[in-house]
């Protein structure tokens, strides 16, 4: 640590609980926190969103489910969220033609909720304000982590002015690129790794139609699978979609290949036809807004002695496509307050207990993120998978005991995500014993696919 006198001043920690990052899920980790009588300090890279001016970082929409509200009910602020939300209660396929399919997620009455980034992001920064105990301090850049003097080296990057603050307990939920976890990272026997697909991500946009309506179906998450890559769009309040295309970096349909305006236009008019005259912006658009990587980030430990903990993206960062990043992060949440809520002040305790639940379940959410774009990208539109799809719905009525499908169990239940993903793939080895004696809906009731299907019944608990 450089140490200037003109530039560096000393300055007392005025909270006893430090939060390094003030997103979605710091935010509501500091909510939790100051809930159980904690003083917390938040520091945040960036300035104060709420403000005038562009957001930094990523404007992609996330898919709010079960846990994420759960996460949210546990401080009381449910009802404040639901009102920047938007129920989306199953897919919409759309093919080449613009022949359009829904598939419904879950139950009657099951639904997932698109919520804006920024939006959600607003609303938390407001009841933290709120908050009696927590203090936000925008523009706080981390430049170091001395983990032995228990010390922050902050820089302002609006005065320019560096500080050294202490702190007693630091929880780093400051994202992939965590400037927490890279102190973490050179203590010794710290595993880490970074594993990115060969693909990007790029924002578009679909407009409101006039009177600030929505031009394509409101509640649903729309997707245009095409084998190889995909388009998904997401509404917004004012009528507007949020498109987001993931599509290979090189390759013959790629972003090396769309390197002209009209490039752009040709390749949606025939790929994306449907949607392409509802984006009056695209070409701008498409070079204007930045191409994005997807990444899966695991390491371990996730805690220092007692008085450093890793939560949210900082911990597991995963690909979207599960739509899960969002509420695994505020499933955090949910776990240190019950660990909170068991062991008091025993931080030891409660950070090693907190990283042995989430560590094997967050490891299977990053293999189910990659697993599920696999199939919204290649097999959502193969006619045999919405067979089977269609089966599993049957099965799952008949047996709702012992048949809870592995969309629903990850994002309608509270079942940790390890037990999903073990459920899930042993619900695909029957799958597989089974759809070839079913060539159409009908083929279930014949006699002896439902006696194959009792015998396989009979071995689940």
């Amino acid at each position: 640590m450089t140490d200037t006198p003109s530039s560096i001043s000393s300055v007392e920690n005025t909270g006893n609980l430090t939060v390094m990052g003030g997103g979605l899920v710091g935010c509501l980790l500091s909510l939790y926190l100051a809930r159980h009588g904690h003083q917390v300090e938040l520091f945040e890279r960036r300035p104060d969103i709420r403000g005038a001016g562009p957001v930094e970082g990523r404007s992609i929409n996330l898919a709010l489910s079960d846990r994420g509200w759960r996460a949210l009910e546990g401080v009381g602020i449910a009802e404040a969220v639901r009102e920047v939300a938007i129920a989306m209660h199953g897919r919409m396929m759309h093919d080449t033609q613009g022949g359009l399919t829904f598939q419904p997620y879950g139950q009657a009455g099951q639904s997932i909720y698109s919520v804006s980034r920024a939006g959600l992001n607003r609303r938390m920064l407001d009841l933290v304000e709120q908050e009696p105990g927590i203090t936000v301090r925008f523009n706080q850049q981390c430049r170091r982590v001395d983990l032995k003097r228990q010390e922050l080296e902050m820089l302002d990057t609006e005065t320019q002015q560096e500080r050294v603050v202490p702190y007693q307990r630091l929880f780093g939920v400051d994202g992939a690129y965590s400037a927490v976890r890279s102190a973490l990272q050179r203590t010794d026997r710290f595993n880490y790794s970074q594993e990115y697909l060969n693909y990007g991500y790029k924002e578009l946009t679909i407009e409101a139609a006039a009177g600030g309506q929505w031009a394509i179906e409101r509640n649903a998450l729309h997707i245009w699978p095409r084998g190889q890559y995909m388009m998904i769009a997401l509404p917004n309040l004012d009528g507007s979609f949020n498109c987001t295309l993931f599509f290979p970096y090189e390759g013959p349909d790629s972003f090396a290949t769309l390197q002209t305006p009209a490039q752009v236009t040709e390749f949606f008019g025939r790929v994306f036809p449907d949607a392409l005259p509802l984006m009056p912006q695209l070409e701008t658009e498409f070079f204007e807004n930045p191409t994005a990587s997807l990444v899966t980030i695991r390491c371990f430990p996730w805690a220092e002695q007692d008085h450093v903990l890793l939560l949210g993206d900082a911990a597991h960062a995963i690909v979207p496509f599960y739509g899960q990043g969002m509420n695994a992060g505020f499933e955090d949440c949910t776990i240190l307050n019950e660990l909170l809520h068991q062991h008091g002040h025993d931080w030891g305790r409660i950070f090693q207990e907190f990283e042995a639940l989430r560590k094997p379940n967050t490891d299977a959410m990053a293999d189910l993120a990659v697993y599920n774009f696999q199939e919204m990208r290649d097999r959502v539109a193969d006619p045999r998978f919405l067979l089977q799809k269609k089966i599993e719905s049957k099965i799952s009525a008949q047996y709702p005991e012992k048949w809870l499908p592995l969309y629903s169990q990850v994002t309608f239940s509270s079942l940790p995500y390890a037990e999903a993903w073990a459920n899930g793939q042993a619900q695909e080895r029957i799958m597989q014993r089974l759809m070839p004696h079913i060539q159409q809906e009908e083929d279930y009731q014949r006699p002896e696919v439902q006696q194959l299907l009792a015998q396989e019944m009979a071995h689940r608990s």
